[in-house]
């Protein structure tokens, strides 16, 4: 589990809601491999129209910068690729929302959600699967070796993959088989 805690803020709240979640990027990279600093919090959201004001009001604006209603609901209306941060002020913690989309890729995650504790908090991981799938697109975006180093990571520790042919569909699917040989390769 990371170091830093700061996600558990976020993730109480979202668990007070009983809205379906699951974390990503830095955060899960480092629960299922080793640990590093990140400065925020991937969240991946399933949220409906009607749950926005309730969201936002979880997040008190004495505490929280969240950003105005009408962006939530404009990200919401795009149905793909929706997203908005919220910053606790005490830390300058930053949760990035990515709202679930029309991805299957997603769907396919958040069924197969991952649930963890730290003391008496729980949260939800996206499956590692996800979270490596993720960490190749943004290396084929950006091309940060962080990406291939929490891949490494993950990978390393292989008790933690359980849908491998899964995942290698989906690589395959979103044109990241080369780039999926290529970290391989770099394990050898």
């Amino acid at each position: 589990m990371p170091e830093t805690r700061a996600f558990l803020p976020f993730t109480r709240r979202l668990e007070s809601l009983g809205l379906p979640y699951m974390i990503t990027g830095g955060v899960a990279a480092i629960s299922y491999g080793e640990p590093r600093f990140t400065n925020d919090v991937y969240v991946v959201i399933r949220l409906a129209r009607d749950r926005v004001t309730e969201l936002l009001a979880a997040f008190p604006a004495d505490m929280f910068y969240v950003p105005p209603e009408e962006v939530v609901r404009i990200e919401i209306a795009r149905g793909q690729r929706g997203h908005f941060n919220v910053i606790q002020h005490s830390s300058n913690f930053k949760a990035d929302f990515y709202l679930q989309g029309r991805d299957p890729l997603d769907a396919w995650a958040f069924e197969r959600i991952v649930r963890e504790k730290i003391g008496d908090d729980s949260f939800s991981l996206a499956p590692p699967e996800y979270v490596i799938i993720g960490k190749l697109e943004f290396y084929r975006i950006g091309g940060s070796d962080r990406h291939v180093r929490d891949i490494h990571a993950i990978l390393s520790n292989a008790s933690v993959i359980e849908y491998r042919d899964d995942m290698e569909r989906w690589i395959a699917d979103r044109g990241l088989t080369e780039i999926w040989r290529q970290v391989l390769s770099e394990m050898r």
